[in-house]
């Protein structure tokens, strides 16, 4: 796998990397991904919390006071609250997101799996998920993890990433396409 040359990417892979191998040594890598996940979505609820860990105007202090508050009210303990509070003390809270995805991706990675960016323009139904799961695992030869999200930009069709692979089946990529073409002939 192709490892990124941004310091960000380098950061959260230092930081995601002693995460695991700390989740490792405590026979809890499945309870870190989760209490991980609901860090995340309490990041992507609000524009407030992202605002706070991604803008340099807030202190070391102030930015340590607030993930110590949210982690305590969302009971993330142990060693994610912990890991949570190191981050925030050695101001890489902006790295978050990062090492949450690079977490992700070691912890696959040393399961055998596989994660496949799934992009599409209306949320996918379990039997879609599992469908594509299976047509994938095919493509990829391993197990395959589907991470969803949702751009109704897209028009229709899915825009896939497994690693540095991407296949776009999106309305929108073909429209444009057709557009240029139409351009080239006019």
């Amino acid at each position: 796998m192709a490892k990124s040359s941004s310091p960000i990417s380098g950061i959260a892979d230092r930081y995601a990397g002693s995460l695991f191998e700390l989740a490792l040594q405590s026979n809890s890598v499945a309870k870190v991904e989760t209490d991980l996940s609901r860090f995340e979505e309490l990041l992507n609820g609000s524009d407030d919390l992202t605002r706070m860990i991604k803008s340099p105007v807030f202190s070391a202090d102030e930015q340590y006071k607030s993930v110590v508050a949210i982690a305590d009210k969302a009971k993330i303990t142990g060693l994610v609250g912990n890991f949570l509070r190191v981050v925030a003390r050695n101001r890489r809270l902006f790295a978050i997101p990062t090492i949450i995805k690079s977490f992700r991706s070691i912890a696959a990675e040393q399961r055998g799996e596989v994660t496949a960016d799934v992009v599409s323009a209306h949320p996918l139904t379990a039997a879609q998920k599992s469908e594509l799961t299976t047509a994938l695992k095919g493509v990829a030869g391993k197990d395959v993890v589907i991470s969803a999200a949702v751009d109704p930009s897209l028009l229709g069709g899915l825009v896939v990433k497994i690693g540095s692979r991407q296949i776009d089946t999106s309305l929108k990529t073909k429209l444009n396409s057709l557009k240029l073409a139409l351009k080239e002939v006019g």
